[in-house]
């Protein structure tokens, strides 16, 4: 979705929902982003759909739903809800204005995530003294199973930057040439990823002006609104500083007169307008294509934020450390990519392991 549009889709979203799902969405998650904001609406849209259908069909319009309605939802129609989820039909608008009906499921982690949209709701409302009681904590969620996903290794590292900062090697026609007008601004991209280990959406929403060449640093919004002074290492910062045209590739200051940007999106896509995480996301596929890494888990831009927590880890960075870096407020979340990481550990402690007993000496 156009990112000039998201306001309006949001505004759209909300009018169509009571006002008070509209007050929890914009107060509660008031700093976080658009697409956010509009995902717990479609969440809690999914549960209202529902009400009306099955618990309160006399009502004519979600909108109408009270939350006089919402304190009699019982634990019951709750379950029920949970199970819908698993697959149920709905109808949905083409990009043509035709109203059609569409079947869909979910997984396990979906349900979830619906689930918890709709548990924050009751508990704000009954918060805010507008439900006698929260029903919702008497649910049990859908128990997860984690699934594992490995950072890059060493060598699949090294063969993507070599595309990356030498695609000369791997290209060819007009591949090429669109590879050699976009390649100081790529080498920035993925070597601000890989050195800081920000989130997609956090390096796609960087300006210019967030830069500190003083300390060597730039702020970032992190999820929930917070900011953070993020400082770069050497090579991020002499990638971002040739990509604006402040240096060379070897750091060395360019003439004054040098025409650069002072303001506006750090990183710009051909059209002139700022980078999008599905146009990241576009890049590092086709980069990783011709690197040959084609694990799909490998190809997303999460990988190079599990490969930046790994190699911290792996280096002996206390943990701590690691989960300020990455901007986690919970500790545990961390864990998890101490848990990838431990994986080598463990593997090296196998390979060596004797497995068949040695056999004895005769001798005494």
């Amino acid at each position: 979705m156009d990112k000039n549009r998201k306001p309006s889709a949001l505004r759209a979203y909300t009018d169509e929902l009571p006002r008070y799902v509209s007050a929890y969405i914009l107060e509660y998650y008031n700093g976080e982003s658009i697409n956010t904001q509009i995902g717990y609406c479609i969440d809690i849209r999914v549960f209202l759909r529902y009400l009306k259908a099955a618990v309160f069909p006399e009502v004519e319009r979600i909108k109408d739903i009270t939350t006089a309605h919402l304190d009699r939802v019982t634990a019951s129609d709750l379950i029920s809800f949970k199970a819908y989820l698993r697959e149920y039909e709905a109808e949905t608008v083409t990009p043509t204005g035709r109203r059609v009906m569409r079947v869909y499921r979910n997984s396990p982690y979906g349900v979830n995530r619906k689930m918890s949209a709709v548990r924050g709701l009751f508990i704000y409302l009954y918060k805010t003294d507008q439900l006698r009681q929260n029903v919702t904590d008497k649910i049990d969620f859908a128990k997860l199973h984690q699934k594992i996903k490995k950072p890059l290794t060493t060598q699949e590292t090294v063969r993507l930057i070599d595309v990356i900062y030498h695609g000369e090697n791997y290209y060819e026609g007009r591949f090429l040439t669109e590879y050699k007008n976009r390649r100081l601004r790529d080498i920035a991209i993925f070597t601000t990823y890989l050195g800081t280990g920000i989130r997609v959406s956090e390096l796609v929403n960087l300006n210019v002006e967030d830069l500190d060449r003083d300390t060597q640093s730039f702020i970032v919004t992190r999820k929930g609104g917070d900011e953070q002074e993020i400082f770069m290492p050497l090579q991020v910062e002499n990638a971002i500083c040739a990509y604006l045209g402040y240096t060379d590739e070897d750091g060395n200051p360019l003439p004054r007169d040098t025409k650069t940007r002072e303001t506006g999106p750090l990183f710009l896509s051909r059209s002139g307008n700022r980078m999008t995480a599905a146009g990241v996301e576009k890049l590092l596929k086709n980069y990783c294509l011709a690197a040959g890494i084609t694990h799909p888990d490998k190809t997303r831009p999460h990988a190079l934020r599990r490969t930046f927590a790994c190699r911290l880890l792996e280096d002996g960075v206390d943990i701590k450390m690691v989960a300020e870096l990455m901007g986690h407020k919970n500790i545990e979340v961390t864990h998890r990519y101490y848990a990838q990481y431990s994986a080598k550990a463990r593997r090296e402690v196998m390979r060596n392991l004797e497995v068949l007993p040695k056999e004895k000496s005769n001798e005494d």
